[in-house]
Parts: C-alpha cells; structure tokens; sequence
C-alpha cells in the first residue's frame, strides 16, 4: 500500500462473509484486569494494532510479563497481584485514548512515580476530569502542563478509597479507567457520575470484562436517575483463559459496504447481545432501508433503497463517520445528534468530518453536537484523514461508488486495523 494515497475502485454490489479482528477496547481492558491478576491469563482473539501495542509495551516497561503468541492474536499475561515490580517509569503512549487514561488510574491505584505522554494531538486530549477524580482518592495526579491534557505525573502511594465524582459528559473511559482501577484501593470505592455518561455501553463492557476477571461492581441509580458505581476493595483480580469478541466498530465498515453498494456482507461472530454496543449501528441501517438477519453465525446486512434518518449516536459514538458516509448515498437528509463529546478524539470528529463530506459534494450543517447531511450530487476527491484511522475507513467506503475517491495517509488505519484496506479488497473479491 502507498503510505501516502490510495485510491479506491469502485465496484458493483459487494457479497460475501468476513470476520474482523478482535475487539480494540475489549482487548485494552481485558489487558489491564490481566496484568493486575493474581495468576496467568490467556487472552485469545486479541487485535494486534498500534493501540494495543502501546499498551503492551507500557506493561512491558513496567516489567509485566506478556507473551505474544499468533501474531498479536494471542496474549499470555502474568499478573502482578496489584503491583508492578517498576514503581517508576516514563511510558509513551503515541495517540491511544484507553492507553492513558486506564493506564492513569491503575499506576495511581498502584502507587509509584510515573510520566505519560504521546504524540502532539495527544496533548490536546482532556483528561483532567479523570485527574480530579483520582485526587478524590488520595491520589497524586496532574498535568504536567497545567492545561488538563497530557503530559500525566503521578506520584502517589495509592488510592485510599471512599468516594469520588466524575462527569460523564467528556469520555467514558475516564469512568471505566477508575473502575478497572478501583479493587486496588485501600477501602471500598464509590463513583458518581455527574451529568449525562456519554458511551454507556462501553461502560458496561468495562463491567462485563471486569467480572470474568473476578471482580463484581454494583450500579444504582437515585430517584434523579443519576448513576453511581460502588466497587469492593481491596480485591484481587484472578487470572483467567479469556476470548474476546471480534470488533464491532470494525464491522460497521463492512455492514456500511452493504448498504452503499446494493450488496450483502455477514460479520461472523458477532451478535446483536454483543459485549459491544457498536453492533447497535445494524439497526441504524435497517432504519435507513436494509435488511438485518441475526443468526447464530453472525449478523447479515442486505442493502436496500436508502433513505435518511434522525438519529442520537451517543452511545455508539465511534461509527458516526461511518454513518455519516452511508448518507452520502440517502434520499432525504441524515441528521446525527448527542455527540459533542467526539470533537475531543483523534481528530475533530463533527467539524473534520463535515469538512470532508463536503470535498465530495455534500451540503453539511455542523451543530455543536452533531451534523445535518444532506445529499447532492457526488464527485470524487482527496480526503484528509487527520491521522485519525476511522476517518481513513470511512471515507474508503464512499469511493466503492465515487470514482476518483483517494485516502491520504492510508496507513493511519494502522491504530486499530492494519489489515482494514486488504480485508475490504478480499470482501470485494468475494463478490
């Protein structure tokens, strides 16, 4: 693959059956409840990308054996029992959100000196929210710079526990970081979530994995609805033989693929009871005209004629590109809402997004938590990706109906999806 362009072929209806690798924000947690286990865990169907390298390697530093076996997709992890023999460490952790943010709050509940940072747009990424809840805890945490964004400094003895808020409005991942982290502390820890929890079901994927790794939280909810999380410490995670589902925010590429060429793709593995809410983002496409089939080996899309929708996205936050793409090839306008909080990702996911829908033609209206697409006649063009790897897949789909679509800096996709342009030229073989 060039590293600077490709450009994509546009194809007639696209049929066949795939299966994507493992599950990125799975994997991630299922690598931090491992290394703070008591004992060994085998962590099968694992992604192999450059967010879960960063974290194994930032394990790696802290001296936690990880053994890696089948080309990334297996993970034998000895657990550290709660305390890494580095107690200080400098990590990097190039642009992965759930690397710093988990990895923030288990070194703090661990107690130890430690630094992280990553590259420039890492920087820009707020995680002060997160540092104010650790504090709470009895925790030494900062940004380096004052300006609520990494460089991260910890020098803590560990959680003492007790109580602590946090807004949910930001990332979920601040949330689901003090959780995992949480069974280290001192004395029974309780969290509130102050306002709206953006991305609810990766939280509950945190507790899912969470659980197979032997640690229960308890959920409530006061008469306001507002949530809280109560965890018992100090506990320990046990060591366990693990698998982790196929990745449904990958998989939306591939549904989408159906419903923009008039075709027919199963996902294998993946069912709409997935640990993974992503697999939510079928039924956006059957709203918008397709057919979904739900079986015991996987879940099927069949295009239909498109037409728009009205839609909120905030708890499948991360396959908005791709439906924002899909609406390309809609009669009727699309309109995606309730997402505010993805303008801090990789990228400026509304206002990057909006700017190159327009590059192929569509009229875009851009709100503070969302957009409004409407179609209109479509030419092809050079999309930015802002080295953020979904919009490098998203957009890829617009040229299998658009002739001279071309994708800069393809190999972003590298962060979650190295294989994503080679698995989408075999689907298109298929056919």
């Amino acid at each position: 693959m060039n590293e600077q362009r490709k450009e994509i072929t546009p194809v007639g209806p696209i049929r066949g059956r795939i299966q994507p690798p493992g599950s990125k924000s799975i994997t991630n947690r299922a690598l931090i409840c491992a290394a703070l286990a008591r004992g060994i865990s085998t962590l099968r169907g694992a992604l192999a990308s450059e967010d879960t390298q960063v974290m194994i390697e930032s394990l790696r530093t802290l001296e936690i054996p990880l053994e890696v076996r089948e080309d990334g997709r297996e993970i034998v992890v000895t657990g550290c029992s709660g305390q890494p023999p580095r107690r200080s460490a400098e990590l990097y952790v190039a642009n992965s959100g759930t690397t710093i943010r988990f990895l923030t709050a288990m070194l703090a509940a661990c107690g130890g000196q430690y630094r992280l940072d990553g590259i420039p747009r890492m920087r820009q990424r707020p995680i002060e929210d997160l540092l104010e809840a650790l504090r709470q805890l009895g925790a030494d945490a900062k940004s380096e710079t004052g300006s609520g964004c990494p460089p991260v400094q910890i020098d803590s003895s560990g959680w003492q526990g007790g109580r602590a808020t946090v807004r949910g409005d930001i990332s979920s991942q601040f949330l689901s970081a003090l959780l995992m982290a949480a069974p280290l502390a001192r004395e029974t820890v309780r969290i509130d979530v102050d306002g709206p929890l953006v991305s609810q079901p990766y939280v509950t994927m945190t507790q899912r994995v969470m659980e197979s790794f032997g640690v229960e939280v308890h959920e409530t909810r006061d008469a306001e609805g507002a949530l809280s999380y109560e965890i018992p410490a100090p506990k320990s995670y046990r060591g366990t033989d693990y698998v982790i589902e196929p990745d449904a925010s990958a998989a939306s590429y591939f549904w989408a693929a159906a419903a923009i060429t008039g075709g027919d793709v199963t996902v294998s593995h993946l069912s709409l009871d997935a640990l993974q809410g992503d697999v939510g983002f079928c039924r956006y496409l059957e709203q918008m005209g397709c057919t979904l089939e739900a079986s015991p080996d996987g879940l099927r899309i069949r295009g239909g004629t498109l037409r728009g929708i009205e839609v909120d996205m905030n708890s499948i936050s991360d396959t908005v590109q791709t439906l924002a793409v899909v609406a390309l090839f809609a009669e009727g306008p699309t309109t995606i809402r309730g997402v505010a909080h993805i303008r801090h990702k990789e990228t400026d996911r509304i206002g990057d997004l909006a700017r190159e829908l327009r590059r192929l033609g569509a009229r875009v209206e851009e709100f503070e938590d969302g957009l409004r697409i409407e179609p209109a006649k479509l030419e092809g063009a050079e999309i930015e990706t802002y080295n953020d790897h979904r919009m490098a897949m998203s957009f890829a789909l617009a040229g299998l109906r658009i002739p001279g679509v071309v994708i800069l800096n393809p190999r972003c996709v590298e962060k979650t999806y190295p294989q994503f342009f080679e698995d989408l030229e075999q689907l298109v073989r298929q056919s």
